[in-house]
C-alpha cells in the first residue's frame, strides 16, 4: 500500500478544496473522489435547480479544483449504498417515533467505510476530508483519538463519533488546526473558485428541509397507514396530530393547537399513538440512556466518570456524570437538567481537553 497516496473526498465546497490543496503542498500523491449518493429526481425538494453536494455543479467544481491543482478526479456512484444505509434508516427512524441523525451514519458507513474500499482499490493508505476535526495517536493507550478542531464554531467532531479505530488510523484532517476564516483566506490566495462558496445548511437529501414532504413522497404506501392521534396536555386531549412520524421532541411550530401559551412536544408514545405536550419547563430532564455505543479515545467508561455531553450538533456541551456503562450502552446524569433530549439523536461524550470518549444513539431521557 502506497503510504504517500491519499484519497480526498471532494464535495465541491471550499473546505474539501483547501484540504486537497494543502495535501498537494505537503507532497502527497492526491486522488480526488466525489461521491454521488443521491439525485434531486429521486429525493425531490428542489425541482428548479440542483445545488449543494451531489449536484452537477458540485461535481464540476470539484473536478475544476483537481484540474487546477494537477491531480486526478473521479466521480463514484454510491447511490445504492446510500439508499440502503442512510435513507432507509432515516425513514424507519421517523416511522418509529425517533428523530434520526443521518450525517452520523453517512460518515461512518459511506464517507469512510465505502471510501476506504476505494482507497484499497487505488493502493492508497489514507483518506482525507474537509472536516474540522483533529485525529492523533495516543501511544499510552494504543488508540487513535478524535479531538475538537481549532475552530469551535465549525467543529464537526459531533458527527464523527461513529468512526472506528480502523477508519481513524487511515484518516487525515488537513483543516483541523485552522479556522473557517483562515480556510477561506487560503482559498483566495490559492485562486480556488470555491473560495466564496456558501456552506450547505440542510441535510443533503432533504434540500428544502421539509421532512414531512420527503416522507410522504418517499414512502406513500407506508404513510397511508399512519393514523391521526391525540394531542394530550396536562392529561386532557386538546387536539389531533397528523401522525407520529411528523413530530419531534421539543417541536413548537406546526402543532395547530392553542392553550393560551406556547407548548412543545414533550413525549411521543408510538404504541398509544399519543403525543404529549407541555410547557418549556417540561422539556428538561436529568438522565439520558444511550445504545449502539462506539468508543473512540478510550475503550470503556467508568461509573462516576465526569464528562462533557453534547446531544445535538449545535450543542455547546453540558457537564454530566456516567451512572452506568457497558460495552454497548451507557446512562449519564446531567449536572443541570438538559432541554429536549431526543430519542434517535446522537449523544457524544468529551473530556475537558476536547477529546471524544464515546458516542451513542439516544434511547430515552428521563
Amino acid at each position: 500500500m502506497n503510504e504517500n497516496r491519499v484519497i480526498v473526498a471532494m464535495s465541491g465546497g471550499v473546505d474539501s478544496s483547501v484540504a486537497a490543496a494543502l495535501l498537494v503542498e505537503a507532497g502527497y500523491d492526491v486522488i480526488g473522489i466525489t461521491m454521488k449518493t443521491w439525485g434531486f429526481m429521486e429525493v425531490g425538494g428542489a425541482p428548479k435547480h440542483e445545488s449543494g453536494c451531489c449536484s452537477l455543479d458540485a461535481i464540476f467544481d470539484a473536478k475544476a479544483i483537481a484540474n487546477k491543482l494537477g491531480f486526478p478526479h473521479y466521480t463514484v456512484d454510491f447511490t445504492k449504498a446510500f439508499e440502503e444505509t442512510v435513507i432507509e434508516n432515516f425513514v424507519d427512524e421517523y416511522l418509529n417515533a425517533r428523530t434520526p441523525n443521518p450525517c452520523v451514519i453517512c460518515n461512518r458507513k459511506i464517507k469512510w467505510e465505502e471510501l476506504l474500499q476505494k482507497a484499497d482499490a487505488l493502493d492508497a493508505k489514507y483518506i482525507a476530508t474537509g472536516h474540522y476535526a483533529i485525529v492523533n495517536y495516543n501511544e499510552t493507550t494504543g488508540r487513535f483519538c478524535l479531538k475538537n478542531s481549532a475552530d469551535t464554531r465549525k467543529d464537526q467532531t459531533y458527527a464523527l463519533w461513529g468512526l472506528t479505530q480502523k477508519s481513524l488510523s487511515r484518516t487525515l484532517f488537513p483543516l483541523g488546526g485552522l479556522t473557517k476564516d483562515k480556510v477561506r483566506e487560503l482559498a483566495e490566495k490559492m485562486g480556488l473558485k470555491t473560495a466564496g462558496k456558501p456552506d450547505s445548511q440542510e441535510i443533503c437529501f432533504v434540500a428544502d428541509n421539509n421532512y414531512e414532504r420527503f416522507l410522504r413522497e418517499r414512502e406513500p404506501e407506508l404513510i397511508e397507514n399512519v393514523e391521526e392521534g391525540d394531542f394530550v396536555f396536562e392529561g386532557k386531549v386538546i387536539g389531533k396530530h397528523r401522525g407520529i412520524p411528523f413530530y419531534t421532541i421539543g417541536q413548537r411550530r406546526g402543532l395547530g393547537v392553542a392553550v393560551g401559551k406556547p407548548v412543545y412536544v414533550k413525549r411521543i408514545d408510538k404504541e398509544k399513538n399519543i403525543i404529549e405536550l407541555g410547557d418549556e419547563s417540561a422539556l428538561y430532564q436529568n438522565y439520558l440512556e444511550a445504545a449502539d455505543v462506539n468508543f473512540v479515545s478510550v475503550n470503556k467508561l467508568e461509573p462516576g466518570q465526569k464528562v462533557i455531553a453534547k446531544i445535538r450538533y449545535s450543542d455547546k456541551g453540558s457537564e454530566a456524570e456516567v451512572i452506568e456503562a457497558d460495552n454497548d450502552s451507557f446512562v449519564i446524569k446531567f449536572i443541570e437538567p438538559k432541554r429536549a433530549i431526543t430519542p434517535g439523536q446522537s449523544v457524544v461524550l468529551y473530556n475537558e481537553q476536547g477529546y471524544i470518549l464515546a458516542g451513542g444513539i439516544i434511547k430515552l431521557g428521563k
